[in-house]
């Protein structure tokens, strides 16, 4: 679909990240948009924002989730695209990763995203209009070792956005789900975990990356009106998913060596 003046999104995480950057590029096209996050006032980096409401939304809770639907019927009377963006990150070695930490990403970066698409979908099938964008990351695509719940999380946000894909298809509804590598943003400052090698090391290829939230979300919108499905939003993540794809040893050999140079340095 083609996003245009005056469309209605819902953006989850939108105080920051991705999420803000979104948020800022929608409103700048005139669309309006209802940002969501955890926090219960509204950010200063969206009071002065132009189309722009604010609703604390904590995606883990169904409540949240109803009060955010009730919204959208009562202000707009409909919806035309849902970014279930917000996330959190975590890594490191599997002994390592307590069962704690793997339920905190799930009900975030998993349920967080299916509450959205059940709560919204018979929403768009009554219309028959709609486009769902799911945000994932490569590692949802390609599995580096010591990534073990990011990756799980990840693939699972995939694969739920494929079967969604074909699911509302009959109604007219599109499903997008976008596969960024490493980009500027502040996910670290969520990340849990005792493996502080791999928190360092993920740290690290965020803050050196020169693609930044502005850049993904540009290519995520244009990406979003072309109607594509999987978005991979940069030349890394493309080329590791056509290894991973057609030359499966390279792929498997380089996993094979990042976890050796990993382990050597234990």
């Amino acid at each position: 679909m083609t996003i245009a003046s005056g469309s209605r999104a819902l953006i989850t995480g939108g105080a920051s990240g991705l999420g803000l950057a979104l948020v800022q590029q929608l409103a700048a096209r005139g669309c309006r948009v209802l940002a969501s996050d955890v926090h219960a006032d509204v950010p200063d980096v969206l009071r002065d924002l132009e189309n722009v409401d604010y609703l604390r939304l904590d995606v883990t809770q169904d409540a949240d989730w109803s009060v955010a639907r009730d919204w959208v019927v009562e202000h707009w009377d409909g919806l035309d695209l849902l970014f279930n963006n917000a996330g959190v990150a975590a890594g490191g070695r599997i002994e390592l990763t307590e069962m704690d930490q793997w339920q905190w990403i799930v009900d975030i970066n998993l349920l967080g995203v299916a509450r959205g698409c059940r709560t919204f979908a018979p929403m768009f099938k009554a219309q028959r209009s709609g486009h769902i964008v799911n945000t994932s990351s490569a590692a949802g695509l390609i599995h580096p070792p010591r990534m073990s719940e990011y990756n799980a999380v990840k693939a699972a946000v995939v694969a739920l956005s494929e079967t969604l894909k074909h699911e509302l298809a009959p109604y007219d509804v599109k499903v997008s789900v976008v596969c960024p590598t490493f980009f500027k943003t502040n996910l670290t400052a969520s990340m849990r975990g005792k493996d502080e090698a791999a928190q360092r090391s993920a740290a690290k290829l965020i803050d050196r990356s020169q693609v930044t939230a502005d850049d993904i979300a540009t290519t995520v919108l244009k990406a979003v009106s072309a109607g594509r499905h999987i978005i991979l939003t940069d030349r890394q993540g493309v080329m590791a998913y056509a290894a991973k794809r057609f030359a499966r040893p390279v792929y498997d050999q380089m996993m094979r060596r990042a976890s050796f140079r990993m382990a050597a340095k234990d």
